[in-house]
């Protein structure tokens, strides 16, 4: 079928629609860095797992992350290619398969180094091995996202780690940002060598992890380009890796849902509509912020006198959860049942955490081309739901 990409018309059922001409434009814009820089960029899973588009992927990247034994099944089996692998805590009934799938395998302590490092070479005798290392410093302003917050599980400190490391550990793993500005990494580079330069020269490789967002409109291109050529000059044996997830998938697509209906309570409107944000919008509440709605202005502070005006909406979900519900929103007309809503950005993250809470029906996921014909990736049945039971 084809829609407006603007408005959606046409579009009657929820659905995650991804617009291949804004993934383009971001993959090019990430080749290009990696090219200037002579790093490795590799997608992560954990933000972005829409496999049947891995053949527009590979046409950019060759290798992706993984944090579990099925995402690294994914990069082997689907993208063609084995994962960078890392885990907080890889267990013995998962470990041979997840080295079988892996090139890199980071291990996030010593001791799980020590426990399985063994088995993971048997089952797979040219994965490289890493540690995970914190450096004691973020900037994640959100506790939930803060991977160095005291009492972290993330990570060895320097001052655990052996003055000659084991000799096949080949690199360090470093993840402390998110959705974070070049500045950002600067900052933290700085942090980064101060604690563990002392023993780069033992290392084949470091990934400085995800949160790169370097697909941002503001985002300093050209100062991330020059920190990483200037880490080449001080190491140039190290092979440098990033590994953003947003990045890829950032303002590349919409949520498109329905009005169901228009609810009132104490001078509060309420459009429910056909999608959850419990469900399918998560971080919208764990994190939480503020859904961009196409034509819709978000309404700062909550609930205040703006709610009685005739064309400003909280929206709704559709589960049984008390709190499934965001805002306040005023849109240029009033809404009425069959209206598309479109959220903003809603392919990087938003995919990979959904649920079926519920038995809520599931948002369909398409593929849009240039021309607006919707190719449908994944539709949902009762089947999907059932079997997770089963």
């Amino acid at each position: 079928m084809k829609v407006n990409l603007n408005t959606f018309d046409g579009l009657a059922t929820p659905c995650y629609v991804l617009e291949e001409r804004r993934l383009r434009r971001n993959l090019e814009l990430i080749k290009s860095v990696a090219k200037a820089a002579d790093v490795e960029i590799i997608l992560a899973f954990k933000a972005y797992a829409l496999w049947k588009t891995f053949p527009i992927f590979r046409e950019y990247i060759c290798s992706t992350t993984a944090s579990s034994l099925y995402e690294a099944r994914l990069a082997s089996e689907e993208f063609g290619s084995k994962a960078h692998t890392f885990s907080p805590a890889y267990t013995d009934y998962e470990i041979d398969d997840i080295a079988r799938c892996s090139s890199h395998l980071t291990f996030n302590s010593l001791s799980q180094y020590a426990r399985l490092h063994d088995r993971a070479r048997l089952a797979n005798d040219s994965v490289s091995f890493g540690l995970r290392v914190n450096p004691e410093y973020s900037e994640v302003g959100t506790a939930l996202y803060n991977p160095c917050a005291p009492g972290t599980r993330f990570g060895v400190t320097a001052d655990k780690l052996p003055d000659r490391l084991p000799d096949d550990i080949d690199g360090f793993h470093c993840h402390c940002h998110c959705e974070s500005g070049a500045d950002v990494f600067v900052r933290t580079l700085a942090h980064i060598k101060e604690k563990f330069s002392k023993w780069f020269g033992q290392l084949k490789w470091i990934n400085f992890g995800g949160g790169h967002l370097m697909t941002r409109k503001d985002y300093d291109i050209p100062l991330l380009v020059k920190t990483l050529n200037d880490l080449h000059r001080d190491y140039p044996h190290l092979n440098i890796i990033l590994e953003p997830g947003s990045a890829f998938a950032w303002q590349t697509g919409s949520l498109v849902s329905q009005v169901v209906d228009v609810v009132e309570d104490r001078g509060i409107k309420t459009a429910i509509l056909n999608v959850s944000f419990t469900c399918h919008m998560p971080d919208c509440l764990e994190m939480p912020y503020m859904p961009a709605v196409r034509g819709a202005e978000a309404i700062e502070g909550g609930c205040g006198a703006e709610a009685a005006e005739p064309c400003v909406y909280r929206l709704g979900g559709n589960s049984c959860l008390s709190g499934d519900f965001m805002g306040l929103w005023r849109f240029p007309a009033e809404l009425k049942i069959g209206d598309n809503v479109i959220f903003e950005d809603m392919l990087h993250y938003t995919t990979v955490k959904t649920n079926m809470f519920n038995g809520i029906t599931h948002p369909s996921i398409a593929l849009a081309h240039d021309d607006g014909t919707l190719e449908m990736l994944k539709v949902y049945a009762y089947e999907d739901y059932k079997n997770r039971m089963d």
